[in-house]
């Protein structure tokens, strides 16, 4: 597997704080490429001699903004197993449901487009629903808990030009930890 040529954008470009807009189908190959080369960075990055090889941080999501197109689409390379990888491409994701219960990356959630260490705790729902649409424009539901509920939860506030070093309470990094449960 080669690594794709991806410009992965800096936290300090304007347009990761912009909303990013519905995608209309058929998707064209260009953003098919675009998914694809997606999955492939992130399968990458997730191994330990290719990360090492190329000089990556490891990454699970990504969404088309991080990549300067303000299209509603993002790409998570859920590792399930070891060595066994699950693709999901959202496009045009909305919440249906959420849990009550709210849970938090106890090492602190990371991104691409972050590059430096963040003190603090990023409240998520421990589970999700999301309503979205494959690559050939069928509606489909999906649900996801623990990790994977994260990552989605992270990827859809990119599509809405939120980066989760804005939801860390700067005064109080740590605000409300005893209200939710560590993963």
């Amino acid at each position: 597997m080669r690594l794709p040529k991806l410009e992965i954008l800096d936290e300090k470009n304007n347009i990761l704080h912009k909303k990013s807009e519905e995608v209309t189908f058929p998707l064209s190959d260009e953003t098919k490429k675009k998914i694809q080369d997606m999955q492939d960075y992130l399968r990458i990055s997730q191994d330990e001699k290719l990360c090492d090889k190329y000089n990556l941080r490891a990454g699970m999501g990504l969404a088309f903004v991080q990549t300067g197109e303000l299209k509603r689409i993002f790409v998570i390379v859920h590792e399930e197993e070891e060595n066994k990888f699950k693709n999901y491409v959202l496009i045009n994701p909305q919440i249906k449901s959420v849990s009550e219960e709210m849970i938090y990356v106890s090492e602190g959630e990371g991104c691409l487009s972050v590059n430096r260490e963040v003190e603090g705790i990023v409240p998520r729902h421990a589970r999700i629903t999301l309503e979205t649409y494959d690559l050939e424009g069928n509606k489909k539901t999906i649900r996801a808990r623990e990790e994977l509920a994260v990552a989605f939860q992270h990827e859809l506030d990119h599509l809405n030009g939120i980066l989760f070093v804005d939801k860390i309470d700067p005064k109080d990094p740590y605000k409300n930890k005893d209200k939710m449960r560590e993963i």
